[in-house]
């Protein structure tokens, strides 16, 4: 098959989210007000607590079984290797860049963290549908695909909600520290501090870094407690940590998504739980083609929502073009070609099936923007909500470009 022609199948999806997500930006406009801040929020809570785990659902039990799962085993390395890898290239970037620290955190999440869910629900379906492509039946390359996308998608949320998580979380700590650091700067010194007192802090400020009370009437027993609390308060501390990462992991397994997955995994790999709502006879049938009319509103809804949420990006601050620049190139040039080597290797070491949609996808993981969950954890930490909305706006629009050159490469390499 032509280059020419797989780059118009590539055009297709991608053309499809750009009209439908100017619609989005237009009907998010003060003229018209159709899709404002506080509509896009409840417009996406709807997506993620009904719309998203319906199609997860309806397309895994449908198409997946258990020896499916058995032979995908290698996603979720392929999805663990791109935060690797565009990790490593975005801790590259801040060393080399020296952005503000608050910011190291978003540099670093918008060149390892890929939307590995939505874009990939909208472009796969697409290309099946389209005449010229190389995957076979139409029907059987969608519903394959979304079963596909449905999976990365699980995947993505996992490492999202972990790894990106405590990126976004640290950066917001970092922040704090230096508004702390700023509001200190301008504080003058205790007045109701005597001088022996003054002079003890300063005598022992090298020797002790705990924060122990000094008063003139303070024994060696009052200070040994004030460490032993102090080590305690630490250890409380790392506990907390560990809980809190813990919490996250769990909030994530049973995040609404998530559980489609997991529910539609259950169905599609155990025979007589696929039995009762798949196919004409299923006695439950009425189950799956209600959950597939509800999944069928994921995609223009989620659109609509990226178009609507990019325009944020043109009022707010700007963003450096060397910051621009390197997430860019991270995310559309060098990530893209890593992934073709890791899944050419891989194929040839005999890890992956025969079928070169599941290829495509695996390559295609590599090649996405950023996810947007990352601005909702900006808004969550209150930490570069403007800059990560400056980023997102640039990547999205290079993506319209990036992701089909990418996609007509791909297929032209497994054609």
């Amino acid at each position: 098959m032509g280059f020419w022609t797989l780059l118009e199948v590539a055009s297709m999806p991608i053309l499809q989210v750009l009209i439908i997500s100017v619609l989005g930006a237009v009907m998010a406009t003060d003229y018209l007000k159709l899709l404002p801040a506080d509509a896009r929020k409840s417009l996406n809570r709807i997506v993620f607590v009904a719309f998203t785990p319906s199609l997860m659902f309806s397309s895994l039990a449908e198409s997946v079984t258990f020896q499916d799962i058995e032979s995908w085993w290698f996603m979720p390395v392929n999805v663990g290797l791109t935060f690797l890898f565009g990790g490593i290239l975005g801790w590259i970037a801040v060393k080399i860049l020296k952005p503000k620290p608050h910011l190291e955190g978003l540099i670093i999440a918008a060149c390892s963290s890929g939307n590995l869910g939505n874009l990939l629900l909208i472009v796969i379906p697409a290309i099946c549908k389209e005449d010229g492509s190389p995957f076979g039946d139409h029907k059987v390359c969608a519903s394959v695909g979304l079963s596909y996308a449905s999976f990365s998608m699980a995947l993505g949320g996992f490492y999202i909600w972990t790894y990106t998580y405590q990126l976004i979380r640290s950066s917001s700590l970092k922040f704090e520290a230096l508004k702390s650091a700023d509001e200190e700067a301008f504080k003058e010194p205790n007045k109701d501090l005597d001088t022996n007192e003054k002079s003890y802090l300063l005598d022992n400020n090298s020797q002790d870094q705990l924060p122990v009370s000094v008063t003139k009437s303070t024994d060696n027993q009052t200070i040994a407690s004030k460490i032993a609390a102090e080590i305690e308060s630490i250890k409380g501390s790392s506990w907390s940590k560990i809980v809190g990462v813990l919490h996250t992991i769990l909030e994530e397994l049973m995040a609404p998504p998530t559980l489609g997955a997991i529910v539609g995994f259950l169905f599609g790999s155990v025979t007589w739980l696929k039995n009762l709502v798949i196919g004409d006879a299923a006695p439950l049938r009425v189950i799956q083609d209600s959950v597939k009319l509800l999944g069928d509103g994921t995609i223009p809804c989620i659109t609509l929502i990226l178009g609507g949420n990019l325009t944020q990006a043109l009022r707010k601050a700007e963003v450096k073009p060397s910051t621009i620049i390197a997430v860019l190139s991270v995310r559309y040039i060098f990530s893209p070609l890593i992934g073709i080597g890791i899944v050419k290797a891989a194929a040839n070491l005999g890890f992956l099936p025969a079928d070169p949609l599941y290829h495509f996808v695996l390559m295609l993981q590599y090649t996405v923007p950023p996810a947007m969950n990352i601005g909702t954890m900006t808004q969550l930490f209150d930490v570069a909500q403007e800059e990560c909305s400056v980023l997102f706006m640039w990547t999205y629009l290079v993506a319209a470009l990036a992701l089909t050159i990418w996609s007509t490469i791909f297929m032209w390499l497994l054609s």
